[in-house]
This record gives C-alpha cells, structure tokens and sequence, in this order.
C-alpha cells in the first residue's frame, strides 16, 4: 500500500511539474506571436487570440508543446520586427518570413534561437549590416538573405557556420571583397548583383558563373583578373559613389510609391483581400505535409500553393501549380480533388509511389493529405509534356521533334514502365498517355501520375484513345492494359497524331486501327508523321517501331508483349545502333 502511495504521490508530482513548465513555455510562445501580430499585421490577423493552443494557427508548428517552426511567407507583413516577438521563440528550428515587406534591422534577441536551422527572409527591406548574431547560430544549415538592403561586407565570421549548406545574399548591397569562405558543406552559393570587388576566392571558384554576376569581381568562374589593388580601390570609390545616388533614387521612389498608395490604398486593399481569400485555404481543412524524400524544402502548405505560384494546367484529378520552394528549388505541386479511397489506402499508395526510385520516373517529394486538400510535390520538368511538344503549334516556327529524340523519350519511357512493372505483377501506372511522359531540359522522359487513376472511382476510366478494351474500371488496370496504352504512345510518337484527333472521332475509330488499316494497305510511310519522313536512313528503325506498337495495342491482353518483352526489343533496336 505504502509503494501505491508513493508511486501516486510522485506521479502527482511529475505532472504538476509538467504542467508547470510546458504550458507556461507555450502560452508564452503564444504571446510572443500575438505580439508579432499587432508590430507587423498582414494575414496573421487570421490568428485568433482566444485559442488555447498556437499549434494550429496557419504558419504555425509544435514539438513537444513548444513552437518548433514558423513559416509566413507572402503574407502581408509590414514594418520592423521588435524584439520580446520571435526571439522568444527559443525552441524554433526553421523562420520563414519571405515575400513580405519587412524593413530595418533583425532585432538582436534572435541571438537566443540557438535551435535555429533554416532562415528564410528573402525578398524584404531588411537593411544595415549582416548581424552579427547570425554567427552564433552554429546549426544553421539554409541561411537566404537575398533581395534586401542588406549593407557593408561579407564577414569572415560565417566560416563559424560549419553546417551551413546553402547561403543566398544576392540582390543586396553588400560591398568590398569576398572573404575565404571555407565551408565544408556549402552546395548552394549566391553573391549576385551586389556590389562586390575583387578576386573570387579559390574554394568558391567552382560555384557557377551566374552566382557572381552584377558585382566587379574577377577569377573563376569569371575572367580572369588584371591590373592591381589601386584599380579596385577606384572601382570602390565609383561603387560608393552609385551607391549613394541609388540611395537617393530609392529615396524619391519610396516616396512616389507612398503617394500612389494613398491614391489607391482602396482599391488595393480590395484585390489584396480577393487575392487572400483565393490563395488561403480554410485552416480547417490544413494537414501535414509528408517529406518523402530528403532534403526537406523548407516550405509550408500555406506557400506552396500561395499568391506565388503559377498554374500550369488542369487534368482530369485536379490541377498542377510551378511554385519555389524556401531553398530556391522550382517545384510542381499537383494538387488533387478528393479521393474516393479510404485515408490509409489513399496513404499507402502515395507512400508507395513516393518510395519508387528510377531515372525515368518524376520523383514524389512529399504529399499531404487534408479535408479538401490533396497535394503532391513533384520535381518540376521545365519542357512541360510530350503531348504538349508533339501537338502544340504546329504552325511556323514550330521547334521540331526529330527521330532521335522521339526515341530518346520513348526508350525512357518504357524504362520508368518496365520499372514499376518490376515491383511486382499488380503494380500497374494506370493512365499512361502522352500528358503523363514529362521532359527534363534535355528531353529526357519522365513518367509522372503513377497510380492516381486508382484512388478515384471506377467511372473515372482512363482516355479512352488510350484505353485497352477490356479495362472498364479505372482500380484494376493491369499491366497489360499499361503496354496497350504505351504502345498507342509509340504510334502516337511515330504519326504525330493524337489518339483523340478529330479525324479520329469523326471516323469512330482509335489510333491502333486506324494505323493498322493504312499497313494493311501497303501504305506504310503515309502513316509516319510527316515531320519524320525527311530522315530517310532510319525508315526501317520507324518500321520496327511501328510493328512493336501495334503488338503492344494487340485486342487480346494475352498476346501483347510484357514491358520487359518490350524495353529489350526497344534496346535492341535503338542502343546497339
């Protein structure tokens, strides 16, 4: 009886301790925040003060009960950030306050974020000197600082930051010489278009050229130096010189533009508050971004779909946006209407798509799962899709699509297939048609929408110019219905005509029969498109071709080939010449 009473007893204890310390760090943290709200405003206005909890509030995420991370990118913050706001914040790991209108110093107490990793303030009126707090935040891992008013020299002191991976200071003024930056981990580097002299240092020589341009510097990767430390130093003088008389420009403008404001003020605060309601979404309806892949971005749910991004198209699960990630990375955000599976089936196969790993295949960076908001992050392809190059103006000035690179994109198609093939006998793509094959800058194939076809009805059947004949739900396409549909793609390739072409329509027949009547017919080359036809040494290749798809687009599941069957025709074909 007597152990009871003590176990109780201490039990009692602990959480009055628990409760004594954690909820108090919490509240406090809420305060801060609140603090914030009334110094700089914007949308976190949104915030409501009556809470309990922080924790959910948009921007916001908690570990252990303390504020872990703070991301307000784009939201309409103005003025100086007083200190007793963030830098209570002492737990906080990753800041993001980019895209805002943030001016004057950092306040000194970020100093006792000693947590912090990822510091994210580009593309504010932050000015003076780089503080020198920064430098003894030693766990800092991303540091971006660009497009501000940043002033004065690049300190030596950032060789303390060790585990610094990626810094961004371009687009300030920063003025003076590089200093010998030796950072063990540094991948990403920027110092453009400030106003910088002298000779690049030998450890940074390796960076790109682009991340120097705009200042007067000179060495690796640029040209080479000439001439001697007088010159710079003249150069220094014209620097500051230009430097004060931007000040002044600057001066005049941010004049001009007050007035203009108060001109408009109205009208602007209306579009600013339709463009609020349409880039927000409802804080009900937030879930948590899932990183399936490393490095974490750095961006929150609230960014990746904000003001900034940009619609790339509609598709029949939703719509897919190009937007930057808080590490400079461009991404495309698809973003899905509302599955028709169960939470964890919808899970598992999202997890299962993000697990595959082929160079062929677009990668899934990280998903979330939320009442009304489905998102899937994708590497961006900045060639957009093959049905895009292959269909899209055909008119003059049209940027061809030769032999070699049709079967470039076709060979590292069937390979991202015959990949998700090899997982197992029902792991099928489920919609494989020309929108779907993604290009890199080099036309290079990615096969992209892996699996997505399943988590929807079966009514939501694939393009019917792509669909075997026996598949009539969209949950069980099997793998022979996938090299039906890769093989109207090769004869898509090859003619140039899309399996929905109106000609197709109109004559009630799909691209396969319609192909297999012009062979029949002896007709052979009339079927190749005609932007081909010029390339009269690689006939045969086209002939082979053309014979693999149509035994791809066989009626009977039972005699098309297997994917494997068909990448090593394909290699055979192709490689060995």
């Amino acid at each position: 009886m007597n152990h009871c009473h003590y176990l109780l007893v201490g039990a009692a204890v602990f959480f009055s301790f628990l409760f004594t310390t954690v909820k108090p760090d919490l509240a406090n943290d809420k305060a801060a925040l609140i603090a914030l709200r009334s110094a700089v405003g914007g949308r976190t206005l949104f915030w409501n003060a009556t809470d309990s909890s922080p924790c959910k509030w948009i921007g916001v995420q908690c570990t252990n009960n303390r504020i872990s991370s703070l991301r307000l990118p784009g939201m309409s913050l103005a003025g100086t950030i007083p200190e007793k706001t963030i830098g209570k914040l002492n737990n906080l790991v990753t800041l993001s306050l980019r895209s805002n209108a943030l001016s004057g110093s950092l306040p000194l107490d970020l100093s006792s974020l000693s947590n912090l990793r990822n510091l994210y303030l580009q593309s504010n009126e932050f000015s003076g000197p780089i503080p020198t707090f920064i430098f003894s935040l030693k766990d800092m891992i991303h540091l971006n600082l660009a497009s501000n008013n940043f002033s004065g020299p690049i300190s030596s002191d950032f060789n303390k930051l060790n585990r610094l991976g990626s810094l961004y200071l371009e687009k300030n003024r920063l003025s003076g010489e590089i200093p010998n930056l030796d950072l063990p981990v540094l991948v990403r580097f920027n110092v453009s278009d400030n106003l910088l002299i002298g000779n690049i240092p030998e450890k940074l020589s390796s960076k790109a050229e682009s991340a120097f341009v705009g200042n007067d510097l000179c060495g690796r990767p640029l040209k080479s130096c000439s001439g001697g430390g007088k010159k710079f130093k003249g150069k220094l003088l014209i620097g500051v010189i230009v430097g004060v008389v931007l000040v002044c420009l600057v001066g005049v403008s941010v004049v001009w533009i007050f007035v203009c404001l108060r001109r408009g003020g109205k009208n602007n605060e209306s579009k600013a508050c339709r463009s609020c309601k349409e880039s927000e979404f409802d804080e009900q309806a937030r879930g948590e971004l899932v990183y399936l892949r490393e490095p974490d971005m750095g961006s929150d749910l609230n960014h990746l779909l904000g003001a900034y991004s940009e619609l790339l198209g509609k598709g029949a699960f939703g719509m897919v946006y190009k937007t930057t990630s808080d590490t400079e990375e461009v991404v495309a955000v698809k973003r899905l209407k509302e599955a028709e599976v169960a939470e964890k089936v919808y899970k598992d196969k999202i997890e299962r798509v993000g697990s595959m790993d082929h160079e062929n295949l677009v990668p899934l960076r990280a998903y979330l799962y939320g009442l009304g908001q489905n998102l899937l992050v994708y590497d961006y392809m900045p060639m957009g899709s093959l049905s895009a190059l292959l269909h899209e103006n055909r008119g003059a000035g049209r940027t061809y699509l030769n032999w070699v690179t049709r079967a470039k994109i076709a060979l590292g198609a069937a390979r991202g297939i015959a990949y998700i093939h090899s997982l197992g006998p029902e792991v099928s793509h489920g919609n494989i048609k020309s929108s779907n094959i993604l290009l890199t800058s080099s036309c290079e194939a990615r096969v992209s929408d892996i699996g997505l076809a399943q988590l929807y009805g079966p009514d939501t059947i694939p393009n019917r110019g792509y669909r075997a004949p026996e598949v009539t739900n969209s949950r069980k396409v099997s793998q022979k219905a996938d090299v039906y549909s890769f093989g109207v793609l090769l004869l898509e390739l090859l003619t140039g005509m899309s399996p929905t072409h109106a000609f197709l329509k109109e004559t009630d027949v799909d691209l396969p029969r319609w192909v297999q009547s012009v062979v029949t017919e002896e007709w052979t080359s009339e079927v190749f498109d005609a932007e081909l036809l010029k390339y009269i040494h690689t006939e045969d290749d086209m002939v082979q071709l053309l014979q693999l798809a149509l035994a791809c687009c066989d009626q009977y599941p039972d005699r098309r080939p297997t994917m494997t069957e068909v990448l090593q025709y394909m290699e055979e074909l192709f490689v060995s010449h």
